[in-house]
């Protein structure tokens, strides 16, 4: 049905809370990339309206802190748009301050917790390989 793939990754060692916040915020990151993703509002059966959700599916895929590395320059290798997460972003505590953390590191000092991206399937496919299902 769709001709792209959605896949986020995050660094498997970290805490429960932690991958859920990293993997909430990168979705973030696709959907402001991809505001076409968002589909309708939904309603309930006793026409309670709800939020609308994104209409694609997405992966969540974990790796050690090697393997977001390799991920992250196979996408930039390729020109792929990526959201990232660096740890030092779970010490602030807003949006100007998250993006002073990372302008802080030169790419190849970023300490990724989590990345995502929205390619085609095959592209996806070859970027995340060695990421495992989330488990």
């Amino acid at each position: 049905m769709f001709d792209t793939k959605i896949a986020i990754v995050v660094r498997d060692d970290l805490l429960v809370w932690q991958k859920l916040n990293v993997t909430a915020f990168l979705t973030s990151g696709i959907v402001g990339g991809h505001p076409e993703l968002i589909g309708d509002p939904y309603e309930d059966g006793s026409g309670q309206i709800y939020r609308p959700l994104m209409i694609q599916p997405m992966i969540a895929l974990s790796t050690d802190g090697a393997g977001l590395k390799k991920i992250h320059a196979r996408a930039l290798s390729r020109g792929v748009p990526l959201a990232i997460y660096i740890e030092d972003m779970f010490a602030t505590g807003h949006d100007a301050a998250n993006r002073a953390t990372v302008k802080s590191c030169a790419t190849d000092a970023l300490n990724l917790v989590g990345l995502a991206l929205r390619e085609d399937k095959k592209i996806v496919d070859k970027i995340t390989r060695g990421a495992k299902m989330h488990a």
